[in-house]
């Protein structure tokens, strides 16, 4: 099979912004805490003496476990246990690697973490290669959120994978430009302004554009409406038999729709989401709007600066969709299984999920954890206080039950990369852009 640039782009974007969420840490959120080091890479051990069993967890970018001082802290809960974490920093190289040693049956670690991209496809064709969680003691169904809980979930029932983020969005906007442009800045009268549809989120913006401050757009990009628009429905890229559907679903004609009638309409900044050029707009302060996940929070205050704090602000988004999240799994060929599966629900323990949170930025999956003080307090100085725990909880509880496939990420990357790139870019056509977008698909999955 020919390989596609989407999954790798998707997986550059998730680590970026989780590297950039855990270097500012939770006293961007709370108020408190201290960071540690959170470079990506290879590490091992995490502190802690030399234990009878040594439990290893594989994992990709920063999931902030070590640095928010959750190992030690089970370390010292078990004297007997050692914990080991390598590091890839990035998913591209991390889940084929961890394929392979599905295949071969070894050289896995006793936890290995999936990302929300490959569950589909873990869960479906290597399931019966992984311990069922789902009666772990320790473990509460009723505790996670229900999609994400069902994400991981076989058809008959067994759970292989025990969700640790989430990223449920919301709009950051930029209060300075909205009042500029005669717009209401007060965060619950600018949610009302699109609430329930993405429609008047674009009019909103052509309301920004009569007025629109000089060099300034309304949005950052094509790619990021339509991201956050399709997040938001239920059913996208494949069907409950898992076919792929993509070129007659509702969902992805309607995204699309939204999102080049932004493009064409000139509502965007015209630019790439992770690119320098998309950086140094938040310096320049060039676009008054961005779809936003919690982790995001962090990437947007580093590359717009001190300058803008307290410009920006957080408002509900239209529809309630999610970006981003992982799985702690334990593979049936490691070594240390029992001791693995304690593990795994002990990180993912509402408490542990709400100290992640608080000191790392990473929204919990655990539904249990947003009634914890570190959630339900949590505001964003830099965001004018924005009260981010209760915001992103109640988007987390709306977001659908999505329909996932073994391909979701390659799909959307091609569509956003290729399709609305050209059009948001180049300048072609809607439908031109929709029949590049559907030839660079086909071709990557050998259609």
């Amino acid at each position: 099979m020919r390989t596609s640039s989407g999954r790798a782009a998707g997986s550059r974007r998730r680590t970026v912004a989780l590297m950039a969420a855990a270097a500012l840490g939770a006293g961007l959120l709370t108020g408190c805490a201290d960071d540690g080091d959170d470079r990506a890479g290879t590490s091992s051990g995490a502190g802690g003496g030399s234990g009878r069993t040594t439990v290893t967890i594989g994992v990709f970018g920063v999931f902030g476990y070590k640095q928010a001082g959750l190992y030690d802290r089970y370390m010292r809960l078990h004297p007997d246990v050692r914990i080991e974490e390598t590091s890839i920093e990035r998913n591209e190289n991390y889940y084929p690697q961890l394929l392979t040693h599905l295949g071969s049956g070894s050289g896995l670690a006793d936890i290995q973490a999936v990302e929300v991209a490959n569950i589909n496809e873990v869960t479906t064709t290597q399931a019966d290669k992984f311990i069922d969680l789902s009666k772990a003691k320790g473990v509460e169904k009723n505790s996670f959120i229900p999609w994400k809980w069902a994400q991981s979930t076989t058809k008959d029932g067994r759970t292989i994978g025990l969700g640790t983020d989430i990223g449920p969005m919301a709009i950051c906007y930029r209060k300075d430009l909205f009042r500029r442009a005669g717009l209401p800045t007060d965060r619950k009268e600018v949610a009302r302004l699109w609430a329930g549809d993405w429609q008047k989120y674009l009019d909103t913006g052509k309301r920004y554009m009569k007025r629109a401050p000089g060099g300034t757009a309304f949005v950052d990009s094509a790619a990021g409406v339509y991201n956050a628009a399709v997040s938001s429905s239920a059913q996208r890229y494949y069907d409950t038999d898992g076919t792929p559907v993509y070129q007659d679903s509702p969902a992805v004609r309607e995204a699309w729709r939204i999102a080049t009638a932004a493009a064409k309409g000139k509502l965007t900044a015209r630019l790439q989401q992770f690119q320098k050029t998309w950086d140094q707009a938040y310096a320049n302060g060039r676009f008054a709007t961005v779809s936003c996940p919690p982790w995001m929070l962090g990437y947007i205050k580093e590359k717009a600066g001190a300058e803008a704090e307290d410009q920006w602000d957080v408002a509900a988004a239209p529809r309630p969709g999610n970006w981003g999240g992982s799985f702690l799994t334990v593979p049936r060929a490691g070594r240390h299984t029992d001791e693995a599966v304690k593990l795994a629900a002990w990180l993912t323990a509402p408490e542990q999920q709400a100290t992640l949170f608080e000191k790392q930025g990473s929204f919990p999956s655990s539904r249990a954890a947003y009634e914890l003080p570190q959630v339900a307090d949590a505001r964003h100085p830099y965001f004018g206080d924005a009260p981010i725990g209760a915001l992103f909880s109640k988007a987390a509880e709306g977001v659908p039950t999505q329909v996932l496939g073994p391909k979701d990420s390659l799909i959307h990357q091609n569509i956003t990369d290729v399709g609305l790139l050209q059009v948001d870019q180049q300048g072609k056509s809607p439908d031109e852009g929709w029949k590049a977008a559907v030839r660079s698909i086909d071709n990557a999955l050998d259609r």
